[in-house]
């Protein structure tokens, strides 16, 4: 059923002596707060491609609302910013990775604040605001909740102007490419196959390769996420034979603005954080019931306790009460916020703002260690690619945009220790790869995009029972059949097959993953279970898919 994610290997075929080939020594797949940190390190070391598929803006830290966590009050502590990282991560959060990053978090801040970025501040200090799983004020902000906008904005002009770092904007990176040709753990990356509509395709050959093309929000009908974000590193990991992490593993926003038919807009955690609180249809206040930390729970917590409560009051969304900040203290506070609601005619701070949860983060990536290493020599990996086992199975507020720094600037660390390693000249390449022929008919991409979306919202979303994931993977399966098996040259052909193979992964390990842990809430198996406290991975196989 599934052999056409396990034999697809390139989803072109190409022979690589015909085709242009481009010389660095490290190339970076990604420009969002990752991929430009990490571009940014490396070109300390040696010559730096940074390729994005499409603007330079168009990623997921450019849209964050929220901030970066980090312990920089004196009443804070470090021990509880791990203890509370731990506990959202529900039993899998990895302690050695998260002590790392909570103990290089202030410094990053601090590095921010010296490269540009105007964080917002208080009497001269750091305005710090607190965020769901948080127990302390230890959010830094920079233009209310235009965080992520403020932090691109500086690292792309930082970037520009590094020597030695040059940025291929529009140039899609179609896949990793390995000796041996058909990947594996015991492969090495050599670079990547890429398309550019100038240029047609390309060989970028790098001694090092860093993958940090964002997430997999598209693959769900109601997401926060940019058009960009459609699972393409997971995918380009698991053709070339890498192993994933937590595939299953999809973080989903309690808080969105619901506007019947229009896109979903992000209504940043830290409303809650200054004071907004949710209630239902009748006006009644309903996280108590749910959480002791009521309306600042985990997100998963919040967001089942959401679609629990639409379910009781027979309702489609609920809503944020943020009355009691008043319409110009919330428009001062939020104003990317306060403009998306005023164009829906919504008036916060008078009005009540109706909220529905979203697909947000991928937990779940290429598994790779502290330093970023994955399981291909010479691939690294940081950002929502990578699985590092900071967040376990839920991701605490605000951690991902402070991951994102710290691992990016490790994975250009060690681009730099593996070059000081390396031969002085690229190996010669000769690969000579042929798809075989499809005489299968081929079906309508734009439908299956937008019935994949919604069939992993409604069967693969934030409630998950065995037979509707089963019914999923049936379905998935079969469309991967007739599109796994053709050759397209455009960039939106390419899209829906990364999201099928990420649909695939993610609807394989939902079905494995037998209990409830963190953002996997299956109603079958409504408890954690002893034995799988632990993390899950996947590779493609010679002629089946490696679960361990």
């Amino acid at each position: 059923m599934n052999d056409t994610f396990l034999q697809r290997r390139y989803l072109v075929g190409f022979e690589s002596r015909r085709l242009p080939h481009i010389f660095t020594d490290v190339l970076v797949i990604g420009g969002g707060a990752a991929g430009l940190r990490a571009a940014i390190e490396a070109a300390a070391h040696g010559q730096v491609i940074l390729v994005t598929k499409g603007d330079l803006l168009e990623s997921n830290t450019y849209h964050a609302q929220g901030g970066l966590a980090a312990v920089m009050a004196e009443d804070d502590s470090s021990e509880q910013h791990v203890a509370d990282t731990l506990a959202a991560a529900c039993g899998i959060g990895d302690e050695k990775v998260i002590r790392t990053v909570v103990t290089q978090a202030p410094q990053h801040v601090r590095e921010m604040q010296s490269w540009g970025v105007k964080f917002d501040t208080d009497g001269g200090e750091l305005s710090l605001g607190r965020e769901g799983g948080h127990h302390a004020h230890r959010i830094v902000h920079a233009r209310g909740d235009a965080t992520g906008r403020a932090l691109a904005e500086v690292l792309v002009q930082r970037a520009r102007d590094v020597a030695g770092l040059k940025i291929f904007e529009a140039c899609f990176a179609i896949d990793l490419v390995t000796d041996p040709p058909d990947g594996g753990p015991a492969s090495t990356c050599l670079g990547a196959l890429t398309f550019n509509p100038h240029y047609g395709l390309q060989m970028i050959r790098a001694r090092v390769t860093i993958l940090a093309g964002g997430g997999a929000g598209m693959l769900w009908r109601e997401t926060t996420n940019p058009p960009c974000a459609t699972a393409d590193p997971i995918a380009m990991v698991f053709r070339a034979g890498g192993t994933v992490g937590d595939a299953e593993m999809m973080q989903f926003h309690p808080t969105t603005l619901y506007v019947a038919g229009a896109t979903r807009s992000l209504i940043s955690e830290a409303v809650r954080g200054e004071g907004g609180f949710l209630v239902d249809r009748t006006g009644a206040r309903f996280m108590a019931e749910y959480h002791e930390m009521a309306d600042l729970a985990p997100r998963d917590v919040v967001s089942r306790a959401i679609v629990d409560r639409m379910a009781k009051t027979h309702s489609t969304h609920v809503f944020l009460d943020v009355r009691g900040l008043g319409e110009a203290a919330f428009a001062e506070r939020f104003p990317f916020i306060d403009e998306q609601c005023r164009h829906f005619g919504i008036r916060p701070g008078s009005d009540l703002i109706p909220v529905h949860p979203a697909a947000h983060y991928m937990i779940g990536g290429a598994w790779v260690d502290l330093d970023g290493h994955t399981s291909i020599a010479n691939l690294l990996a940081c950002g929502e690619a990578a699985c590092t086992g900071l967040h376990g199975a839920n991701r605490l507020a605000s951690n991902s945009l402070t991951e994102a720094l710290i691992f990016g600037q490790r994975c250009g660390q060690t681009a730099g220790a593996i070059l000081e390693q390396a031969g002085e000249k690229l190996a010669s390449l000769a690969i000579d790869w042929v798809n075989p022929r499809s005489e299968r008919t081929q079906l309508d991409l734009a439908d299956i995009r937008n019935s994949l979306r919604a069939i992993l919202w409604r069967n693969v979303g934030i409630v998950r029972r065995g037979e509707r994931l089963t019914e999923t993977l049936e379905i998935v399966c079969f469309w991967g059949r007739y599109v796994l098996d053709k050759e397209f040259f455009e960039r939106s052909g390419w899209e829906v097959q990364n999201m099928l193979t990420g649909a695939y992964l993610t609807v394989e390990a939902a079905l494995r993953r037998t209990e409830t842990r963190g953002v996997h809430y299956r109603e079958d198996f409504p408890a954690a279970h002893p034995a799988w406290a632990r993390h899950q991975f996947m590779r493609r196989g010679e002629s089946q898919l490696v679960v361990e």
